[in-house]
């Protein structure tokens, strides 16, 4: 997030697109129904009408993956209608004559039909949003989980730059999280581009900084994705993955493809997996080790407000159960690679801190509270709640000339309905936890496909009836919820119970960028089970 939560009760106006938060991030959801009672005007962006959806001043039910053609719509209304930041947009961007130029072909008569939502709406939303002191955007997954997800969030930074949206209380470019350290994991370099604190493997400087450090000689090259790696398991040749450490994730129940993961998973030379339960993919573990729950776990996290907090020990771990750093070095001095002689939790933390410029003003003792948010560059700095407040990192917001393009797959005779997924309230994640508990059965035993009453009428599904629903890629069979929260032509369901796996049939397409997976479309054809 580009602004701490505290900031999310003072924007003038709320847009919130591809984010389910009242479900996916309740508490946060509060401080926006406090900003809404004090005055705040709220859009909303989601095909479906959920709660958050149901208290907007706007609500826009997109079609899944137009995002990109309601944002240059609303971009071109802003404009139109000299609703621009002209002072930030001189000042501090670059590239804005070009996009102001750019944007002027798309306008809300032209996003319409591939929004499948009325002019006049876009219209009123680009005028809502441009004319907020402040404005705040806000996004989860519904943005991200597409094969233009890159496209998605820049065309958002797009609305940002050229209404001066940024570094402004209660304004700002809000991704939520989808657990509590997604954000500290980031931090510490797990994704391929990065080595901690977001230094670029393609960097020499970043590249030589962390060999001396390591010990190791690093190539100059980003890594590969979680997709690559599948699609290279079991694999002759230099690019063929034959082990995978798995750690604190249900890849076969939350991954795009299942049967195309379940069979890479099946052919590893080696597979071992690190979790709290015995989860669907340690099942096909070779080796699974067991780790410390957070109660049980001294570390830090980093929230999606970029504040750093420590987690301690309320209770000794079950049985043989160890902490992943612990687990992870173990493994590492097994093998003879060096510079895993930690000690403790504290140890890995003080070394992220001396590596990470981010980080480099923190250690152990200064976390104590949880007050700082990074950057904090230095022994003496206060911490960054608030980011770009005087100027840019790489000195000038670079507006994105971006297109329209459709999802990977879309809708045709054969598979003539739109699938998208998502979570609920009553299930986190791919129930690894909240699964083992019987109160949370109580509130919600089984998954359910969410069908508009009048698509169900029309192929003579009832209430309760189990249906077979089909992609390109296989089938599952569902219980049918009828109900209007999802609209004529697209059903939803989460990708929350095993029992029910929904990513069978995802996995359409993948963002070149991220190699990020397209889990919000997916075409299908939806069948009646006679007698079931």
């Amino acid at each position: 997030m580009s602004n701490p939560l505290s900031d999310m009760e003072h924007p003038d106006v709320i847009f919130a697109i591809g984010t389910n938060m009242t479900e996916c991030h309740p508490v946060a959801a509060t401080r926006l129904k406090k900003a809404i009672t004090r005055g705040a005007k709220m859009i909303v962006a989601d095909p479906r009408q959920t709660r958050l959806a149901k208290i907007a001043d706007l609500h826009l039910p997109i079609r899944v993956g137009s995002d990109v053609a309601l944002l240059l719509a609303m971009a071109h209304v802003i404009a139109r209608e000299g609703l621009l930041d002209r002072d930030f947009i001189e000042k501090r961007t670059a590239g804005n004559h070009e996009f102001l130029e750019h944007i002027k072909e798309f306008t809300p008569a032209w996003a319409a039909p591939i929004c499948e939502v009325d002019a006049a709406l876009i219209e009123q939303a680009g005028l809502l949003y441009g004319a907020g002191d402040p404005s705040a955007i806000f996004y989860t997954l519904g943005i991200t989980e597409h094969i233009c997800g890159v496209d998605n969030v820049q065309s958002l930074c797009n609305l940002a730059l050229m209404t001066g949206n940024l570094g402004n209380l209660g304004g700002g470019i809000n991704p939520m999280r989808g657990q509590n350290n997604i954000q500290g994991a980031g931090d510490c370099g797990a994704v391929p581009a990065n080595f901690p604190g977001f230094q670029p493997c393609s960097d020499p400087e970043s590249v030589k900084k962390f060999s001396e450090a390591y010990g190791i000689e690093i190539d100059p090259e980003k890594g590969i994705t979680k997709v690559t790696a599948l699609n290279n398991a079991g694999k002759d040749g230099p690019e063929g993955i034959h082990a995978m450490l798995i750690d604190g994730e249900n890849t076969v129940v939350s991954d795009p493809d299942k049967n195309h993961c379940e069979k890479a998973l099946k052919s590893l030379e080696h597979l071992v997996v690190i979790d709290i339960f015995m989860t669907e993919t340690a099942e096909l573990a070779d080796i699974v080790l067991p780790a410390t729950a957070f109660a049980e776990t001294d570390g830090v996290q980093t929230n999606t407000e970029r504040r750093v907090q420590r987690l301690r020990a309320a209770v000794k771990p079950p049985g043989e159960a160890k902490p992943d750093w612990w687990i992870i070095s173990g493994i590492a001095k097994h093998m003879g690679t060096p510079g895993f002689e930690f000690e403790s939790a504290k140890d890995v933390f003080n070394e992220l801190c001396s590596l990470s410029p981010i980080y480099e003003g923190l250690d152990w003792e200064r976390i104590d509270n949880g007050k700082y948010q990074w950057p904090v560059p230095a022994k003496d700095h206060p911490g960054t709640p608030r980011l770009h407040e005087k100027e840019f990192k790489n000195g000038r917001g670079l507006f994105k000339l971006i297109g329209y393009r459709d999802p990977a797959e879309v809708i045709d005779k054969e598979f003539p309905v739109w699938l998208t997924t998502g979570r609920r309230l009553q299930a986190y994640h791919t129930r690894t936890q909240t699964g083992r508990s019987s109160g949370i059965d109580y509130l919600l035993d089984e998954e359910s496909l969410e069908i508009h009453p009048e698509d169900a009428a029309q192929w003579g599904i009832n209430e309760g009836d189990f249906v077979k629903m089909s992609s390109r890629r296989g089938t599952i069979e569902i219980k049918a919820r009828l109900t209007d929260r999802s609209p004529r032509g697209t059903v939803f369901t989460s990708f929350s119970f095993a029992s029910v796996p929904v990513n069978i049939l995802t996995g359409s397409g993948y963002d070149p960028v991220t190699e990020t997976a397209e889990l919000k479309v997916c075409p299908v054809a939806i069948r009646l089970i006679p007698g079931k």
